[in-house]
């Protein structure tokens, strides 16, 4: 399976395959099996600085569209990850509760959050956006917002892990 080549935007991580909800930073990967994973941009744990803790739904547990499907803390920031597409967990990273800076080191690899059994995938897709749509709505965000990734995660290793 071919990927689109990977936008980074100053400093922060835009593929263009995955679908997101940009208001809160939150991108979701429909999976072969049509599974959905879900996890944090780029840009949003660039801007909540490390992650120290995390708390993710059970597998089994039924998230309503919209509804948190995890909760992310950090020194800065303390707020949810929404579950823009309802469904079922039927899995989480349990690797990031001993290791919840693996969000902001490989948010879109090994610090991916939970796995969804989608309830009606499409209908919650059209709330979504993907592709050029989604690195255009990105990169305007990083400007309104004035984001710098690269800088952001060179704070949190100065700070964090010297």
């Amino acid at each position: 399976m071919a990927e689109e080549k990977e936008v980074v935007y100053r400093g922060c991580k835009l593929p263009p395959d995955l679908y997101y909800d940009i208001d809160n930073q939150v991108w979701f990967r429909v999976n072969e099996d049509g599974t959905v994973t879900v996890g944090a941009t780029d840009i949003g744990q660039a801007r909540a600085g490390k992650i120290i803790n995390i708390r993710i739904k059970k597998p089994g547990r039924h998230v309503p569209k919209g509804k948190p499907v995890a909760s992310l803390e950090s020194g800065k920031w303390t707020g949810p990850i929404p579950a823009d597409i309802e469904g079922e967990v039927i899995e989480r990273n349990e690797e990031l509760f001993d290791n919840p800076e693996l969000i902001n080191e490989d948010p879109y690899g090994r610090g991916w959050i939970a796995k969804l059994k989608p309830t009606n995938l499409e209908r919650d897709l059209k709330d979504l956006v993907t592709g050029e749509e989604a690195i255009q709505k990105q990169k305007e965000y990083i400007e309104r917002e004035d984001v710098n990734c690269g800088e952001e995660r060179a704070q949190i290793s100065k700070k964090y892990y010297k």
